[in-house]
Order: C-alpha cells, then sequence, then structure tokens
C-alpha cells in the first residue's frame, strides 16, 4: 500500500512537470473566488483517517506571471473531526483544456492537531493537484488529492494524504 502512495506522489509530479513545461492554455479568466471542500483527511491510515472541510480564498488582483503561468496566491482554512486545524497561505495556478482544469499548488501553513493525527510540527507544507470541470462561467467542481508533510523538520513526519471535492465560486 505504501508503494501505491510513493508511486501516486511520483505520477502527480510527472504531471505538473509535464504541464509546466507544455504550457497548456492558461485560463483566461481572473476571478477572485472561493472554495469550499469537504472529504477524507489522511485516507491512507486507518487509525487516522477523519472527516475534513475547508475553505479557501483566491484573490485576481494578486495574479502575478511567472515562468510556470499565472501564480494566484491562496488562503485557507481546513478542519477535521477531530479537530485538527491547518491555516495556509500560498500558490496555484491553473491550466485550461476545454471546460476541464488542473491547478496544482502549495501552501505552507500552520497545523494544530486537537485530537487528531501528530503530524510532527507545527509547520506544515500542503502540495496539492485538482482537476475540476467548469459548471458555468463563475463556478467549478472537482476533486483533489493533497500531502502534508513538514519536510523532516520535527522529529517525525509521518505526513497525510487526503481527497476532497471542491465547489468554486467566482465573482
Amino acid at each position: 500500500m505504501y508503494f501505491l502512495f510513493i508511486k501516486m506522489r511520483i505520477s502527480i509530479l510527472k504531471l505538473i512537470i509535464c504541464l509546466f513545461i507544455a504550457k497548456v492554455s492558461f485560463a483566461d479568466e481572473n476571478n477572485s473566488g472561493v472554495k469550499f471542500y469537504t472529504g477524507m483527511f489522511d485516507f491512507s491510515d486507518e487509525g487516522a483517517k477523519s472527516q475534513l472541510f475547508g475553505i479557501q480564498h483566491q484573490n485576481a488582483d494578486l495574479y502575478r506571471g511567472s515562468f510556470l503561468g499565472e501564480l494566484s496566491p491562496v488562503s485557507g482554512a481546513m478542519f477535521t473531526q477531530d479537530n485538527a486545524v491547518y491555516l495556509y497561505s500560498g500558490i496555484e495556478t491553473n491550466y485550461s483544456l476545454g471546460p476541464i482544469n488542473i491547478t496544482p499548488s502549495f501552501a505552507p501553513g500552520y497545523y494544530r492537531q486537537g485530537d487528531g493525527k501528530d503530524l510532527g510540527h507545527g509547520l506544515e507544507f500542503k502540495t496539492e493537484l485538482q482537476l475540476s470541470f467548469d459548471l458555468g462561467k463563475n463556478s467549478n467542481l472537482g476533486m483533489s488529492y493533497n500531502h502534508l508533510s513538514n519536510a523532516s523538520l520535527g522529529d517525525k513526519n509521518p505526513g497525510a494524504n487526503s481527497y476532497t471535492f471542491n465547489f468554486l465560486k467566482k465573482f
């Protein structure tokens, strides 16, 4: 099972690198938006998995061009059923393939374990890959996979793999 998740992470990383190199057409609209999501925190650890809920904001006024495409700052909060909290701020970029969007992101943040899993450090890094479908001009529905890790800053670094279902509303 562990090797399956390593292979999945490597495949996601390869996809992100290919997208950055290919520079698939970028989303043409720079709308600010709010994303609501729910899913399963640490689904790969039977003893620690927990329902999660979250909210994320992106601000179109702060979009910046780079060699990776247009980067957008994001900030958000994730809460688990076990009272764990993750507050984060980072960047994402969006690639559009017609009505389908591929959105990789990276966000460092503060993690408080509550009654949930001990991730080994207060500073955790979230890497995420989201696939979404345009529901119209101002909303998307999608699914994402993310991984939290402290990059071995703590005495232990168990990490947490999560999946979420997302709804993004642009305004």
